[in-house]
């Protein structure tokens, strides 16, 4: 499938975080882009150097935790011939590839210390010197660096380079996760459900249902919108009634009745005498003889069982309905019943 480089939202937080990249592509400095999986950190990197003076230069990329530690040094500065074992012949590096044009470092987080340290030389003098070489290559190449992780926490905690913050901090671009984008659940379903029925050849764009539309809501999309992508063109996939709307989601693709069961960590051995027994959750204790409203008991213990089934699945309601054995119609009932907050 082609790559999708498009900006779909209408929310106040997303817009402001891609009018804040638009601003930031006119000037030649480092730009950090932080966000949970699935935000679109690569689609601001792209928006940064297709702004930018830069862009008809190259847009080098690459993946800083996809590379084992020893190789990142390498891929990233470039190597000489002999310079290790399996270096037959010299090879530049991506600072070298992206020469005039703009680097895109994703995953920043998880560079060792050495790489930062060299990364900083390359940041502060522009120099990049291959490993086994005696002499550095000037380079002129903008930085753009994306992360899911806290960077000042990690500096604090001497696992990321304080210097190196402060050099790639010029501007920061925080991209809000899909649950605070007012709106865009919405928008984004219908899109990629539009794209996927496309693709199916489908007569035209059913859309969902009043119910299917209230549950792509109520998610709390952890993947935020890579998971709602993935969600929806399943969904409309495996749809087999084009004209009439979609009534069916799946969110966890893995659930099944025939699903693996993890494997049970090795008991440690118990010191001798004492019998190895399972801990017993002990359950409230119900008071037969003060009940005189047995309706109002029931209904009590009812929105009790709900309330911490609720906490114990983090307010996930369809993972809630699952794990209690209701449709989530049912939950969402019984919570109106009882006057239970969706969290």
């Amino acid at each position: 499938m082609e790559k999708n480089t498009q900006f779909v939202g209408q929310s106040f937080a997303f817009l402001d975080a891609v009018e804040q990249a638009g601003r930031a592509a006119e000037l030649n400095r480092p730009v950090l882009v932080i966000g949970e999986r699935g935000t679109g950190k690569e689609l601001i990197a792209e928006r940064l150097h297709h702004l930018s003076p830069r862009w008809g230069e190259p847009l080098i990329t690459m993946n800083c935790a996809a590379l084992p530690e020893t190789l990142i040094e390498a891929e990233l500065f470039g190597h000489e011939q002999g310079a290790f074992t399996g270096a037959t012949k010299a090879r530049p590096g991506r600072f070298e590839d992206a020469d005039g044009g703009t680097l895109f470092l994703d995953e920043l987080g998880t560079l060792s210390m050495a790489a930062q340290e060299r990364l900083l030389r390359v940041v502060e003098y522009g120099e990049v010197t291959r490993i086994g070489a005696s002499k550095p290559l000037t380079v002129d190449v903008r930085i753009v660096a994306a992360t899911n992780e806290d960077l000042p926490a990690a500096a604090e905690d001497g696992r990321f380079r304080p210097d190196l913050l402060d050099r790639l901090s010029f501007e920061v671009i925080t991209l809000p996760p899909l649950r605070a984008r007012e709106g865009d659940i919405t928008v984004l379903a219908d899109h990629f459900g539009r794209r996927m029925a496309a693709e199916r050849n489908w007569p035209q764009w059913p859309g969902f249902t009043a119910a299917c539309a209230a549950e792509l809501e109520g998610h709390g999309w952890p993947g935020n919108v890579r998971e709602l992508r993935n969600v929806v063109e399943r969904a409309v996939y495996r749809w087999e009634e084009p004209g009439r709307p979609i009534s069916r989601i799946t969110f966890d693709p893995f659930a099944s009745p025939w699903k693996p069961r993890p494997m049970m960590p090795k008991a440690s051995a118990a010191p001798a005498g004492d019998a190895a027994a399972p801990v017993a959750v002990a359950a409230p204790a119900i008071m037969f003889e003060d009940i005189s409203d047995l309706r109002a008991a029931v209904d009590g213990h009812e929105a009790a069982i709900i309330r911490a089934a609720l906490d114990r699945f983090r307010y996930n309601q369809r993972a809630t309905a699952k794990g209690l054995g209701l449709t989530y119609d049912q939950l969402r009932h019984c919570m109106k019943k009882h006057g239970l907050s969706a969290g």
